[in-house]
């Protein structure tokens, strides 16, 4: 692969990693002094026997995390690092990412590391329950209560108001 055009700067560029194989891959490059970013989200399961709940962290992007270097110098011992399969390019050239693209993801992830997926609700917001036995019934969001993985909302049917609580994953935004 030639790398004539590159920059001499260093930029941001994806790189695609081995099957499971991210957090190695970030683990190496980070010990090279390359910056990295490896964004991860936090998702919630429901175990099939015993109905618990249970949290899952894994990759926003799975096979791929972003390494900020400069291409003409340090390409080969990024494309070498273990974990590492090669980094993401274009007629044979690495193929840089904005700085505004990372700067959108740095921003979206919270305090504990974990990027935001969706908007947040506002008491106010007009949702739909999407499962169990309330589902498809339409109603307002009003608030989120002291566990975090449970909401509550102000239903709204055929000339009847009510507040039900509802596990956060089982709502979605109502359109319109």
């Amino acid at each position: 692969m030639s790398i004539e055009v590159v920059n001499h700067d260093p930029q941001w560029y994806v790189v695609h990693t081995h099957p499971k194989q991210e957090d190695r891959a970030y683990s190496n490059l980070r010990c090279w002094n390359v910056e990295t970013l490896h964004p991860k989200m936090k998702s919630r399961r429901v175990n099939e026997f015993s109905g618990a709940l249970t949290y899952i962290t894994k990759p926003l992007f799975p096979g791929y995390i972003f390494a900020r270097f400069d291409a003409r110098t340090q390409f080969a011992k990024i494309s070498f690092t273990r974990g590492v399969h090669h980094v993401v390019s274009f007629g044979g050239q690495p193929t840089p990412v904005e700085d505004d693209v990372i700067g959108i993801i740095r921003s979206r992830i919270d305090d504990n590391g974990f990027v935001r997926i969706g908007d947040q609700l506002k008491p106010g917001d007009k949702v739909v329950i999407t499962a169990g036995p309330l589902r498809d019934f339409g109603g307002v969001f009003e608030r989120e209560l002291n566990d975090n993985e449970r909401i509550s909302v102000l239903l709204n049917t055929i000339s009847y108001q009510g507040r039900v609580v509802v596990r956060r994953d089982l709502l979605e935004r109502a359109s319109g």
